[in-house]
């Protein structure tokens, strides 16, 4: 298994392990309302319980030396079914350069490597944005998870489920392509 400890880093971005002196620039990135739109109620307190005290399955993505946002990388328990999900999130300023699309290349690399088969996320139905991206990498919808997430005012929402496997990209999909 990959050692969350380890940084896996690529030609904008590096993946690490979570850090306090990251709880400032996350719970900020967090409040930004284009990225609390997706993930809601992230307080201080619950980010240091998910990203910083509880980090085996996190990874901050850092460009620059700078924290530009995080990814869940949880993965299955079962070894019959090598799968694993990831959920992440880019602050905004970041966005536009195929910063997310970078971590998850590397991130699925890094798991089919260990002898993953399958990678899936599961976005909003509703995030248009999020789902080009992941269909760029190669992702293909699978299906619809109906009331799937809960929304501020207690009201249903759909996700989409993607998936990606192993035998689409045998070494992981490529990184995405950078202007010259």
């Amino acid at each position: 298994m990959t050692d969350t400890a380890l940084p896996i880093t690529g030609p904008l971005v590096t993946l690490r392990a979570s850090r306090a002196d990251d709880l400032a620039p996350l719970t900020a990135i967090l409040d930004e309302p284009e990225v609390s739109f997706w993930w809601v109620g992230y307080t201080p307190e619950r980010v240091q319980a998910e990203f910083i005290d509880d980090n085996a399955n996190v990874r901050i993505i850092e460009v620059d030396g700078e924290c530009a946002g995080a990814m869940y990388v949880l993965r299955g328990p079962d070894a019959e079914y090598p799968t694993t999900v990831m959920h992440l999130f880019i602050g905004t300023r970041f966005r536009g350069r195929r910063i997310g699309e970078e971590a998850l290349a590397l991130a699925i690399r890094a798991e089919f490597a260990d002898g993953i088969t399958r990678i899936t996320l599961d976005p909003n139905v509703n995030n248009d944005g999020a789902i080009r991206s992941y269909e760029r990498l190669g992702f293909r919808p699978i299906g619809v998870l109906r009331d799937y997430q809960v929304r501020p005012g207690g009201h249903l929402e759909d996700a989409l489920f993607l998936d990606l496997t192993r035998s689409d990209f045998p070494d992981g999909p490529p990184l995405p392509p950078r202007a010259a």
